[in-house]
């Protein structure tokens, strides 16, 4: 039966440490995206295989009909309906409070599971007990790879991106950021985890916390693996299935927003753990960042207009500076 549910927010320690009525709970926001949420709860039934799995579905408000379909299309699913838009930190910690897995995982609405990924990732995780959260090989929409998972955005890492030192040839030992020339096909310890497919084990919660609400949209991922690696444990990537992450859904809709929400939540993240220097210092950093992809980009426009949209984007970026500053 499904139930819906409001106005649940927190996580219980206890429900963390209590003992696992499941496998695995696998944990799916949802924000006007009926059909891609659709598509994914139906792989996910599709590829859980023997697992004992407790499917979460909180939805943000969304106006498309897409708690109306999971009633009816989905009703072993469980439902959390919010009356607006907590954000992505906020709603996973709302079906943290419920979770009765061995495992987590946090998978997004735009992703089809494939291949036996899921039962895969839990043996991985009970063979490696020193291993507390985990990530997949994800591929874009054409079956290319995504590139997930990364290092830490230290300052002199997003300096180094700014400058572009890391896409100079010779130099890849500088790409310890975003990692362009790691093909994500062998197994590798990772500073982040992609949210789009992370699982952990639930026995942490109780030890880190949840997500830190803080970070409405973006980074919120990446601060909660920096917690977990100073809490002693090793994140990996491991390549033991695949997902299909379509890399948009409600994303898309934000155009240069989508950046502008990006920046701040890294200079959220360095004023978090570096103080008010650091956040300084990564606003600046960002701000150069976008100021010169705006003039390149610009600059290019009268040599190609395919150009001129990438343009576009940079100078509406630069323009929303403001916003790039945490409130």
């Amino acid at each position: 039966m499904t139930r819906t549910l409001a106005g649940v927010s927190g996580m219980n320690a206890e429900l963390a440490d209590a003992e696992a009525s499941y496998d695995l709970s696998i944990v799916i926001v949802s924000y006007n995206t009926r059909e891609m949420t659709r598509d994914c709860l139906a792989s996910v039934a599709s590829q859980s295989g023997a697992l004992r799995v407790q499917t979460m579905v909180v939805d943000n408000n969304s106006q498309d009909g897409s708690v109306a379909m999971i009633e009816v299309e989905f009703p072993e699913v469980e439902l959390i309906v919010n009356s607006g838009n907590r954000g992505f930190a906020a709603a996973n910690n709302q079906a943290f409070a419920r979770c009765q897995g061995q495992y987590i995982l946090l998978l997004n609405s735009d992703t089809i599971v494939l291949d036996d990924v899921l039962p895969a990732s839990v043996d991985y995780l009970q063979c490696h007990p020193k291993v507390g959260a985990i990530g997949c090989q994800v591929l874009n929409t054409d079956r290319t790879v995504q590139p997930t998972c990364s290092g830490y955005p230290t300052l002199t890492r997003l300096l180094i991106m700014t400058l572009a030192l890391d896409r100079i040839p010779g130099l890849s030992k500088l790409d310890h950021y975003l990692m362009r020339r790691w093909r994500r096909e062998e197994e590798r310890e990772v500073e982040v985890i992609s949210g789009c497919y992370l699982m952990v084990r639930r026995a942490l919660l109780a030890e880190v916390g949840p997500l830190d609400e803080q970070f409405f949209f973006f980074g919120e991922e990446t601060d909660w693996c920096r917690r977990i690696r100073e809490a002693g444990w090793r994140l990996v990537f491991v390549p033991v299935g695949r997902i299909v992450h379509h890399g948009g859904g409600s994303v898309k809709k934000l155009s240069y927003q989508r950046d502008v929400l990006l920046t701040a939540a890294t200079v959220r993240l360095h004023r978090k753990h570096g103080g008010l220097g650091a956040a300084l210092a990564a606003y600046l950093i960002l701000f150069v960042f976008n100021c010169s992809r705006a003039v390149a980009w610009s600059a290019l426009g009268f040599f190609n207009t395919s150009a001129s949209g990438r343009a576009s984007h940079f100078i509406y970026v630069v323009r929303s500076s403001r916003a790039c500053w945490p409130k």
